[in-house]
């Protein structure tokens, strides 16, 4: 199938080909289709929850909370909410919404 190895230049082309096809043909295909189509995915990619460890607000720099139904970083304490935006969180405070913060009547 592939030409004999000769040299390291061979060697690294016989590498990059047998490389690329141990990749998963199917994804391969798609995204192959994808780039070459300008065809774009149905859904967006998730938020990766383990970003919650690092980011936190820009203004009060406190910890934030994802709410996967609204898909955005809650600042409970400020009352305002981050969009995620093809999984990538917008922290650009003029962005963000406000939100109804729960008041006790008491």
């Amino acid at each position: 199938m592939f030409p004999a190895v000769t040299g390291p230049r061979e060697a690294l082309t016989h590498a990059l080909r047998v490389k690329l096809l141990c990749v998963n043909p199917v994804a391969f295909a798609a995204a192959f289709v994808r780039s070459f189509t300008g065809a774009k995915d149905e859904r967006p990619p998730p938020f990766d929850a383990s970003l919650l460890r690092v980011l936190v607000c820009p203004l009060s720099k406190k910890a934030l909370r994802y709410d996967a139904q609204t898909n955005e970083l809650i600042n409970d304490e400020l009352g305002i909410a981050y969009p995620v935006i093809h999984g990538i969180p917008n922290m650009i405070p003029q962005d963000a919404r406000l939100i109804q913060k729960e008041v006790d009547a008491q």
